[in-house]
């Protein structure tokens, strides 16, 4: 996989991707790393990339030539990059769109700054995504959490395949919930021991554990994921009954009608 970011700010990403999961997996060849100087696709002594918006308003808007120009210039050279940009406009960044990304040959992560872009640079977008109900100064930050959640999805990349299957929101057939508990040593700190059944050496009562509290961690802190988990039919009736508990009546009968809906 090739991932290529155009910013004004291309010096960010060199930190996160030489580091960690992301550094291991370039320096292994899982994927390769280029940053684009949106202001090399600018043609004044000042490589303007923004301008006032017409209509007046607050804020700059980022011009369309230097992106159109850049994306052009980019996706000419090797296989056409999957183009994404990022906008409130766009879909909510799930794992289901991290793993169909970590798919892609070549993705190209177009970062926004100022008060937004020219809406007709939108045209030459193949996704766009929103990573949450919140203001970043620039898409920057949200092309890095997007690489860190597809490069880790690659073959490889963690070491131990079924770390991705483990995970919270994983969409493997076990999957939709939040992760079950973890714990390390020591068995007691401070009054707070580690459950006796994980200490056990059981594992197939071990697995029922995770499951079971996996379970209940949704229930209690994502109650909306229930709906669209992959649940039996005993444990859905559990999980309802701790919706119940945990966010009273009108909460569980709220789950009801979403899932019918759906």
């Amino acid at each position: 996989m090739r991932i290529e970011t155009l910013s004004v700010f291309p010096e960010m990403f060199e930190p996160a991707m030489s580091t960690s999961i992301l550094g291991r997996a370039r320096r292994s060849g899982l994927f390769d790393f280029a940053a684009y100087d949106l202001r090399d696709w600018t043609h004044d002594r000042h490589r303007t990339v923004d301008d006032e918006p017409y209509g007046g308003g607050q804020g700059m808007l980022m011009k369309v030539e230097p992106l159109a120009e850049a994306i052009d210039d980019i996706a000419s050279v090797g296989p056409r990059p999957h183009v994404v940009f990022f906008t409130p406009c766009g879909d909510v960044f799930d794992q289901t769109v991290a793993e169909r990304l970590s798919h892609e040959e070549r993705l190209l992560f177009v970062c926004g700054r100022y008060e937004g872009m020219d809406e007709r640079a939108y045209a030459y977008a193949d996704d766009r995504l929103s990573i949450g109900d919140y203001v970043l100064t620039g898409g920057e930050l949200a092309a890095m959490v997007v690489t860190d959640a597809v490069v880790r999805l690659l073959p490889g990349a963690l070491g131990d395949e079924m770390s991705n299957v483990d995970e919270s929101f994983s969409t493997a057939p076990s999957g939709g919930l939040l992760e079950y508990a973890q714990y390390t040593r020591p068995a007691e700190f401070r009054g707070a021991r580690v459950p006796d059944i994980l200490l056990s050496g059981d594992h197939a009562k071990v697995d029922a554990w995770r499951r079971e509290n996996a379970i209940e961690r949704t229930c209690r802190w994502r109650p909306d994921l229930i709906g669209r988990a992959d649940l039996s039919a005993p444990e859905r009736a559990r999980a309802e009954e701790l919706i119940e508990r945990f966010h009273g009546a009108a909460s569980a009968n709220d789950g009801e009608e979403e899932e019918t809906v759906s």
